[in-house]
């Protein structure tokens, strides 16, 4: 997948933040592990400082709940080809797994998920969470019900509408409904504050055989959408406006309208590598000249050339973007690949001067004299196992005129002369 060096800001080695969403695991209270002492005495005298202790635990909890990671997709076999998406978007946090150590790519995403994953997109999650938002009276019919079920998404119920990603005739938030392909592209639109370019296009005429399926005035979120790279049509030539989205499906949308956010994310690292990783560091050159050097995790995730690497995979001169989780890099992309070094081919004429074999007597090496000017020039090759003789091999001895041909100071050709 081609993008721009980075307005986009990616997908994590798997040091995932949990998504509040089908499951509410990053705002899920914490259960209190405290010990249970066996001794009875002394219990009402105690009964006040355990309450205090256990209120203690639980807000660490949360804290610690709020932070969770995944290190690991246990279906990632399943993820083919949204993976490169869903990691990309997980080292933001924008888009998850579950506590279970599964993404469930084949779900459906629910319209809470939907809109929680494009309010965090648009980089305002530690406002949708501040306690002053997630106290936000919601003028929805079933604002109860949300509260109720999913207390941790009021705030982002609240920044969504605060960013106009509801239509002012909505009356329900419908948190459970499946997210339908029409929908979530609105939302995503929306998202990017493009409403009134999208509005200008809803007189345009859309090549689908199910375009009178979508309501003249998403006409216009459609085409501005397609234009962008972020949802195309089907194979089929329909667009399928009420379908459900599955999670995979939601992940790609999320990732393409993520190249076209501006870059709000300074965690991320940009440069150019060194060298190939050493041991368990890489340092990065930044684009400023100054040296990073970072301890890499155990469970980074690489990209390179569009597909997921070993760390052996990275090369000097690769240029990357890097991020990173409590001072380690849980997720390398390599945004451009370093050059191979241009091969130097060479073509020599003398006469030979020495020949040396190997431990399984095949020729290693050879020295080749040359005389220019009155000049002697010695050059001496290191020679391919598989090298090509033209000529009788035999008179491969010293005085003999050769001609050697190779590249990058290994004989791959012998012409005896």
């Amino acid at each position: 997948m081609n993008t721009p060096v980075w307005k986009k800001t990616i997908i994590t080695s798997m040091a995932l933040l949990m998504l509040a969403g089908g499951g509410t695991s990053a705002f899920a209270h914490g259960n209190n592990n405290g010990k249970n002492g066996n001794h009875q005495q002394n219990q009402d005298q105690d009964d006040h400082k355990k309450k205090k202790d256990k209120d203690k635990d639980k807000e660490k909890d949360k804290d610690k709940d709020k932070n969770k990671i995944t290190w690991k997709f246990e279906d990632e076999d399943e993820l083919k080809w949204a993976l490169e998406y869903i990691m990309r978007l997980a080292s933001k946090g924008v888009f998850t797994g579950y506590e279970d150590g599964t993404f469930k790519p084949n779900q459906k995403i629910s319209r809470i998920e939907t809109l929680v994953a494009a309010v965090r997109l648009m980089g305002l999650r530690e406002q949708a969470e501040s306690p002053d938002k997630m106290k936000s009276n919601l003028n929805f019919k079933d604002a109860d019900k949300l509260a109720k079920k999913y207390p941790w998404a009021v705030g982002y119920v609240a920044v969504a509408l605060e960013n106009d990603l509801f239509t002012e005739t909505e009356s329900e938030i419908n948190p459970e409904q499946n997210a339908s392909r029409l929908w979530a592209t609105t939302i995503l639109i929306k998202a990017l504050k493009l409403e009134d370019e999208a509005k200008a296009l809803n007189n345009t005429k859309l090549d689908f055989k199910d375009a009178k399926n979508i309501p003249a005035g998403s006409v216009g979120y459609v085409a501005l959408a397609i234009k962008k790279g972020i949802i195309t049509g089907y194979n089929d030539q329909t667009f399928r406006p009420n379908q459900p989205v599955s999670r995979a499906e939601l992940a790609a949308l999320l990732d393409r309208t993520d190249s076209e956010m501006p870059d709000h994310d300074a965690l991320a690292i940009t440069g150019k590598l060194k060298a190939a990783a050493s041991g368990s560091k890489i340092t990065v050159v930044k684009p400023d000249n100054k040296e990073l050097t970072l301890d890499l995790d155990a469970n980074v995730f690489i990209f390179r050339e569009d597909k997921k690497a070993a760390v052996s995979a990275l090369q000097a001169g690769d240029e990357v973007l890097v991020r990173t989780y409590q001072n380690r890099v849980v997720f390398i992309e390599v945004t451009k690949a370093a050059t191979p070094p241009a091969s130097t081919a060479f073509t020599e004429l003398g006469n030979v001067n020495t020949v040396t074999l190997n431990a399984q007597g095949r020729l290693a090496t050879i020295s080749v004299t040359r005389i220019t000017n009155n000049q002697t020039y010695t050059f001496i090759y290191n020679i391919d196992p598989n090298v090509v003789i033209v000529g009788n091999a035999s008179l491969l001895t010293q005085g003999q005129l050769v001609e050697v041909k190779g590249e990058n100071g290994t004989v791959k050709t012998i012409t005896i002369k």
